[in-house]
């Protein structure tokens, strides 16, 4: 049988990959705790959460009806909402029939209040040209001059508004677009009569949260409007420009209550408009999250914010952590058998890789909300399985270039060159598996996908960064390239020894 010996060209340096990869490491620990981020978030079923419930207003002349297209509607916008703040495993559900029907919205963990009371925002934007105003001392004004062109009731009940009751701060966000108002400003000191409305929310295209540096660090909201939005706010700044206060101010209302009422000093046809109104950072972001996906169509009322247990519960999630341990081990226990001194090799990747998807777990529930469910945890368990996959392939590999009489650090490389084909092509399928149910699954399904596509692209980096250059360095050990029994690469491991023939 002839071999051959000759060696494959290779620039790799596995001393170099190793300390790379032991630096990256080191970093990631660092800025675990830099940041804070030293416990994996869990997810509604293993840890609980934050849970509220919202009833569908029925306003005046709706005659009680509340339609199944208005909840299904207000579920996807309040989903994408609380999505857009980077909240994971958040569940976001339609309850019961009917005029009955209510949304049930679940936030991991113990900080979702500020989320649960955010989503539920009607969020109805309205631009309304200011027609009077006046400082809210506490008490009715019945000496009020009456402003013209406003009905009496109108006339009225801004006579007697009371911006410093909580009651008239809340907001209803139910007025009639059509419909001149009186109300109050967000700070509950001043109280206005607007015209009105002539630019709505729904003919927003974008909004997006700025920060004004050369204007003291002060927050705003950047606003972008449709075609339809950019003709009716130009023609509603150009005929306001040249009139006298407060006629020339244009109010900006949300959920029934004026942000702010700039004065228009010139025309603004291009269609973007600012939103001031002392805004710290979190609620300039939030009014843009609201903002930016349209008005609920309904009006609710919010009901008492509970913590919720868990769903599953510790038994679920010691299950599912003893399941992952029995694969776990039932892997190094095959690959100590059969590879032997391989084995090692195996034990050191799934180690690193452990080490990664741990440290990504921390510092992606810090950055993007990420939170890990038991579906989650599936997901990992089964990537243990992808993982093996690849050093079995690369085992195999260097095995079959040794049986056609290559030299140890030969095969190693030659039999990489043939392995990573099959080893990039076996991890693309799965990461396009979990792309896929990523993106057109929902629920646990999600977390799935999420954690079997990041532990399947560890699988890749910890196998060309860690486990190729590990044999490479072993290669050059005689335990391993004299063949030694316990090294998994002897004549009989490899199926090398000599044929004897019987004498006929």
């Amino acid at each position: 049988m002839s071999t051959t010996n000759k060696p494959v060209k290779t620039t790799a340096r596995p001393a170099r990959s190793l300390a790379i990869l032991g630096l990256v490491l080191i970093a990631m620990t660092g800025l675990v705790f830099v940041q804070g981020a030293t416990a994996v978030r869990l997810g509604l079923d293993l840890r609980g959460g934050t849970s509220v419930t919202l009833q569908p207003r029925i306003a005046p002349g709706e005659n009680g009806k509340v339609t199944n297209e208005a909840i299904d509607q207000a579920v996807s916008i309040i989903r994408q909402r609380v999505n857009s703040l980077g909240v994971a495993e958040s569940e976001v559900a339609a309850q019961g029939s009917g005029t009955n029907r209510q949304i049930v919205i679940s936030v991991p963990g113990d900080t979702g209040r500020r989320v649960v009371e955010l989503v539920g925002q009607t969020a109805e934007l309205r631009f309304r040209q200011v027609l009077a105003s006046a400082v809210s001392t506490g008490a009715a004004d019945p000496k009020a001059t009456p402003t013209a062109g406003v009905s009496a009731e109108v006339n009225a009940k801004f006579a007697a508004l009371d911006c410093t009751k909580l009651a008239n701060l809340q907001g209803t966000g139910t007025d009639a677009p059509t419909d001149a108002i009186a109300v109050c400003d967000r700070a509950g000191t001043t109280k206005y009569i607007l015209a009105p409305a002539e630019v709505l929310g729904r003919q927003i295209s974008k909004a997006s949260a700025g920060i004004d540096t050369q204007g003291g660090s002060a927050w705003y909201v950047s606003l972008t409007f449709n075609g339809e939005g950019t003709k009716a706010f130009g023609a509603l700044t150009t005929r306001v420009t040249t009139l006298a206060e407060p006629l020339n101010q244009v109010a900006i209302v949300l959920d029934g209550l004026v942000v702010s009422s700039p004065r228009i000093t010139e025309p603004i046809p291009s269609g973007n408009a600012q939103i001031t109104g002392s805004f710290t950072q979190l609620e300039a972001q939030d009014l843009a999250n609201v903002l930016k996906y349209g008005a609920l169509p309904l009006a609710f009322d919010r009901g008492e914010v509970q913590q919720i247990s868990p769903t599953l519960g510790a038994d679920q999630l010691n299950a599912g952590l003893i399941a992952g341990g029995l694969g776990l081990g039932l892997v190094l226990l095959y690959s100590m058998l059969y590879y032997r001194g391989l084995g090692f090799v195996t034990v050191g990747s799934l180690a690193v890789a452990g080490s990664l998807v741990y440290l990504l777990f921390l510092l992606l529930g810090k950055w993007i909300g990420f939170t890990l469910t038991l579906a989650g945890i599936a997901g990992a368990i089964v990537a243990i399985g992808v993982t093996a996959d690849s050093f079995i392939v690369y085992f195999e590999r260097v095995r079959d270039e040794l049986r056609e009489g290559r030299t140890l650090r030969t095969a190693v490389e030659s039999g990489w060159v043939r392995a990573r084909h099959t080893i990039l092509v076996a991890d693309f399928v799965s990461i396009i598996a979990a792309v896929l149910l990523y993106f057109f699954a929902v629920g646990g399904v999600r977390g799935f996908a999420f954690t079997l596509g990041l532990t399947t692209l560890v699988d890749l980096i910890v196998v060309f960064v860690f486990t190729k250059p590990l044999v490479t360095i072993l290669a050059r050990m005689n335990f391993y390239s004299s063949g030694h029994r316990f090294s998994g690469l002897s004549a009989k491991s490899t199926g090398t020894l000599p044929v004897v023939k019987e004498a006929q």
